[in-house]
């Protein structure tokens, strides 16, 4: 029997969760017996895992409106490459991951055009935290046959929604189970034992280099400052990205040493941001996917995140946007383990403050490690991408 699964998804974090998912699907499929196509909008880890991909998405996200603007027609471009493909070659099943403006789109389009085939919403938007109206949401329940949801409150949400919902917990539950620990991952990047080391993760869109970039390397140079024997590790979310970061790295004086992956291959232990994580005494981090996964890691982070003045404006005086958090490791339990610095908080003095006080402060660094802890019991069992994987199947092998 063969079966031919879509997925869409976008952006460098979705790529992963993306190329996680396929190997699952993968192994569970040689297990019922069942041969497999997956054709994908993602990116590169997807591609490895075996995906043939429609469209390349990885590098073509955004957050915000006017930083938005440069990807609305290659993001269009994708979408009707993918749609004219999916008519001439229609799939058994459609999974959607994330990427909430075009996947609300595919919400919009397959009940319509592919009548009959299901839809599995995986890591669907989350208007369960900061729901402005329920437009989303309405699509997505009735476009689905199927929600996969990550957090606990995330499924309470989508089902007093009328969503037909599965919680299956964090797919990084998963990643992390193979990941370095800070002793093999100093020895494997050349650093001491006793060395302070601090790592920068500054970007993984295009507007970030613009908006949050200066915010941390400025801070890092005051960090610098008082702790001169620091080392700075950025590693590299995508390789077009290190001609800028090299310069600004000069630029601000920085002792930082730039790290990019050496394959493409998903494979956890040889994921060089992973290392770079691990390996550290302290993150400073822009908000995302990221911060779930340095909170597996045990070490201490701070989050910051801005968007075009304007941007944070609009959403705040006339959309009326508000959340209580943004990073995942404070949505888990919905408390604040990590302090978020959102929009005109995130100035250098500020994050510089922050994490001083987080290398510095025994008490602080054991808190949120204590945090971290307690918030890893409410995330789910391993076995996550391999429960998704079941139940797309099941709706799809019918």
């Amino acid at each position: 029997m063969k079966k031919r699964i879509f997925i869409s998804t976008g952006e460098v974090s979705g790529d992963l969760q993306g190329s996680l998912l396929i190997e699952a699907l993968q192994q569970q499929a040689a297990v019922r017996g069942v041969e497999l196509e997956v054709l994908a909008l993602g990116g590169d880890r997807m591609a490895a895992a075996g995906a043939k991909l429609l469209g390349h998405t990885s590098a073509i996200g955004s957050m915000g409106i006017f930083e938005s603007l440069p990807y609305v027609w290659p993001t269009l471009r994708v979408q009707r490459q993918a749609k004219a493909y999916l008519q001439q070659h229609p799939p058994d099943g459609v999974v959607l991951i994330d990427y909430m403006g075009p996947n609300i789109a595919f919400c919009n389009y397959l009940p319509r055009h592919l009548p009959g085939v299901p839809v599995v919403f995986y890591i669907a938007p989350q208007e369960w935290v900061w729901a402005v109206s329920s437009y989303n949401t309405d699509r997505i329940v009735a476009a689905t046959q199927r929600i996969l949801a990550i957090f606990p409150e995330e499924a309470a949400y989508y089902e007093r929604k009328g969503g037909r919902v599965t919680w299956v917990g964090h797919p990084l539950v998963d990643r992390l189970q193979t990941a370095p620990n800070r002793s093999t991952a100093r020895a494997t990047l050349g650093i001491s034992p006793d060395q302070t080391v601090v790592t920068l993760l500054p970007a993984s869109r295009q507007q970030e280099l613009k908006y949050l970039m200066p915010t941390i390397f400025t801070a890092a140079q005051t960090i610098q400052s008082k702790i001169p024997e620091v080392q700075f590790l950025i590693p590299l979310a995508l390789k077009k990205y290190h001609q800028p970061i090299q310069q600004a790295v000069q630029r601000y004086g920085l002792r930082a040493t730039l790290l990019a992956d050496s394959v493409v291959k998903p494979e956890p232990a040889e994921s060089v941001a992973l290392q770079a994580i691990a390996a550290a005494d302290l993150a400073i981090t822009k908000s995302g996917t990221v911060n779930l996964e340095i909170a597996l890691l045990q070490v201490p982070q701070v989050v910051l995140y801005k968007l075009n003045p304007i941007t944070g404006w609009i959403a705040r005086r006339l959309l009326k946007f508000s959340a209580p958090f943004v990073s995942p490791p404070n949505l888990v339990q919905m408390k604040p383990i990590v302090k978020e610095f959102l929009q005109f908080q995130a100035t250098p003095a500020a994050i510089a403050q922050e994490s001083l006080d987080l290398l510095l402060n025994p008490d602080r660094r054991q808190k949120m490690l204590t945090d971290y802890a307690e918030m890893r019991q409410a995330i789910g069992e391993p076995g996550v991408c391999k429960r998704a994987a079941k139940e797309i199947l099941d709706l799809v092998c019918v």
